[in-house]
């Protein structure tokens, strides 16, 4: 954990002072974990790339305002990439501003089709959402965000943000029996 700290916070130091080999390291050493959060939110690997892309920017421009004081470096990077993934899906799709009201339901898949399933497979499925469920899914499911915080951040009400969760669950589970129905999924990958 110190290593961490000392090597996040000498790679700070010289982007901070501009060196191009500080940058390097820095896009080096987040690269993988960040590519895969913007996979997560976005539906084409392009425009994944082109969000990377657009935060690391961001991030160089402005690393200058990150405190070590207020919080770990790679929870600062990652706050850039989520707004990054975002401000990006917003050009691609709009939002329904109604407040929408649908009671959640609990989402239950078999165990069995669980088990053939793949992380790949389950974010081919995810990219299948409409965007903006897509995105409400990832921030609420898998990033943990409050329906209030979504809202905030997307600029919906709670209530749509309840909703298009709803509507994710749905949908993947949906998908998930006919996967398990339709296109049974190989067990063994070569």
């Amino acid at each position: 954990m110190d290593f961490l700290f000392r090597q996040d916070k000498k790679l700070v130091k010289g982007c901070k002072a501009n060196k191009r080999d500080s940058q390097e390291g820095l896009y080096k050493l987040y690269y993988d974990d960040m590519l895969r959060l913007c996979f997560r939110y976005l539906r084409s690997d392009e425009l994944a790339q082109e969000a990377l892309n657009t935060a690391f920017l961001k991030i160089f421009q402005h690393i200058n305002t990150f405190d070590p004081n207020k919080g770990q470096l790679g929870a600062w990077i990652r706050t850039i990439m989520v707004r990054s993934c975002i401000d990006l899906s917003r050009k691609e799709a709009r939002f329904n501003h109604s407040a929408i009201q649908h009671e959640t339901e609990e989402l239950f898949i078999e165990p069995a089709v669980l088990n053939k399933l793949y992380a790949e497979d389950l974010l081919k499925l995810i990219r299948l959402l409409p965007v903006a469920t897509q995105i409400v899914f990832n921030l609420s499911a898998i990033d943990g965000y409050s329906h209030k915080e979504i809202g905030e951040q997307l600029g919906i009400s709670e209530g749509t943000s309840r909703w298009h969760l709803s509507e994710a669950k749905k949908q993947l589970r949906t998908m998930l029996k006919n996967a398990a129905i339709d296109n049974p999924l190989k067990t063994n990958r070569s």
